[in-house]
């Protein structure tokens, strides 16, 4: 009996200083120097995960939405999986014409086929790369993945991987990121299809003595190289081989040229001036909004008129950080979320106006339309 009980304090023993060294190494983040991606979805841990930062923005009860409230049980996750990889078996062959386009430092890709045979296809690519989609709208052709971790930004060093099956959760690169997917119709037959990132990341408050008392989740700025790695994947999900993939999007972007101008006329009155025509304006604005704390509702490009909701952070009480408001369990972000018009109008062949509309399609001369505007242009200059 000694014996046994000898073992069992030594083998505690030898679990206690392995978890011990793993969450030292966890102290020092390292990131890999590889370019792949490998994400965990949020939405595969039952139950709300306070680790993952939720969005301002929850899609309100609308039947042109299915919304998952990001809390999916893991056998919810594992059947979501299991029907991609079964989709995986569909790929198509091969699209003619299928491109990467690019207007200064955008990329978008362009393919020769319909968005409602698209879409279904797109929606398994992003569940194969291991998302969970939080909005998924077929008839406007909008989806959004709930917050992930790239997991291939951590080391994977000795004890990583002795323990990092049965430790896994304690590895956490302080980082999230979600991604939004937008199918425009340019024409009979093609269709544009762009792909955007968000991103977060945890921070420490100190106290006075500069010690960290508690972390808060913060944006962080796009990243456009994430972006192009998920064209790539997608032009390879749609049949193009991996290196023709890479070499389209490995062409380099054009230089940064200045779009957009803030052109305030009253107090509250203002507008945006855009050196472009209605089509580059229109998309630019597009990826804007979707780069942005927007949730486009929906759209008509024949009037120039993004639908979209939107949250002021100072409406949450933004005293925690930009994210941490909703960690509690009452939402109030869908109380709070306004209803609004971005509307672009052609002033000339190479110019356009932006301006912000109330749901009513009336001028929105307050003080929250400016701010709109301001936020716009903040995103359009970039």
């Amino acid at each position: 009996m000694m014996n046994l009980m000898q073992l069992l304090r030594q083998h505690s023993a030898t679990v206690l200083i392995l978890a011990m060294a793993t969450t030292s190494l966890v102290a020092c983040k390292s990131v890999t120097t590889s370019d792949t991606v490998d994400y965990k979805s949020a939405g595969a841990v039952r139950g709300p995960n306070l680790a993952y930062p939720p969005d301002l923005i929850t899609a309100q009860a609308d039947r042109r939405y299915i919304v998952q409230d990001g809390s999916a049980t893991m056998s919810e996750y594992n059947a979501a999986v299991k029907k991609s990889v079964q989709a995986r078996k569909n790929v198509m062959t091969g699209i003619p014409g299928m491109r990467i386009a690019r207007d200064g430092e955008r990329r978008w890709l362009v393919v020769e086929k319909p968005a409602p045979e698209l879409y279904p296809q797109i929606k398994d690519f992003w569940q194969e790369n291991g998302f969970l989609l939080v909005i998924d709208s077929p008839s406007t052709g909008i989806m959004e993945t709930d917050w992930a971790e790239n997991r291939a930004k951590i080391s994977q060093d000795f004890i990583r991987t002795l323990v990092g099956g049965a430790l896994d959760s304690i590895y956490d690169t302080g980082e999230r990121d979600k991604y939004k997917t937008r199918l425009e119709v340019s024409k009979p037959g093609e269709t544009e299809i762009y792909i955007t990132q968000r991103g977060a990341i945890e921070k420490c408050t100190t106290d006075n003595s500069g010690a960290c008392i508690s972390t808060i989740w913060t944006p962080r700025p796009n990243d456009p190289e994430l972006e192009a790695v998920f064209l790539a994947r997608l032009m390879e999900r749609l049949g193009m081989t991996q290196e023709q993939a890479k070499a389209q999007v490995a062409v380099p972007l054009g230089p940064k040229t200045p779009k957009a101008k803030l052109v305030q006329e009253g107090v509250n009155t203002a507008h945006i001036e855009m050196a472009a025509g209605f089509d580059r304006s229109w998309r630019d604005v597009g990826l804007a909004l979707d780069r942005s704390n927007f949730t486009v509702e929906d759209r008509n490009r024949s009037n120039g008129i993004y639908y979209v909701r939107f949250v002021n952070p100072k409406d949450l009480g933004d005293t925690k950080g930009f994210f941490s408001n909703l960690f509690s369990s009452k939402d109030e972000s869908g109380l709070k979320a306004k209803k609004y018009l971005v509307v672009v109008k052609s002033s000339s062949e190479n110019a356009s106006n932006v301006y912000v509309q109330n749901a009513d399609g009336k001028p929105e001369n307050t003080a929250a339309g400016l701010q709109l505007l301001t936020l716009l242009t903040e995103q359009l200059a970039r």
